[in-house]
């Protein structure tokens, strides 16, 4: 009878482990090498002062874009990160 219970669980666990894009199985290297574009990282550009919250693809939340752009980071939202 126990075995019976496993047999349908088998397939579900073998799904579940092999769905590559769930979130909660991705580290959070998997999600920054997705996020940061390190070729687009530059400390020397110039941001302006103005506080325009961006939450970026990383879950930090960066002044404004230009600050979020100068960090490599592709995709944000606006407003900080919850």
């Amino acid at each position: 009878m126990k075995i019976k219970n496993y047999i349908f669980l088998t397939p579900l666990i073998f799904i579940t482990l092999s769905c590559k894009g769930l979130y909660f199985f991705k580290s959070n290297d998997d999600t920054s090498k997705d996020c940061i574009d390190e070729s687009k990282i530059n400390d020397q550009i110039a941001c302006i002062e103005i506080y325009d919250p961006v939450c970026g693809c990383n879950d930090i939340t960066y002044s404004n874009s230009c600050y979020a752009e100068r960090e490599g980071v592709t995709d944000w939202s606006k407003g900080a990160c919850k």
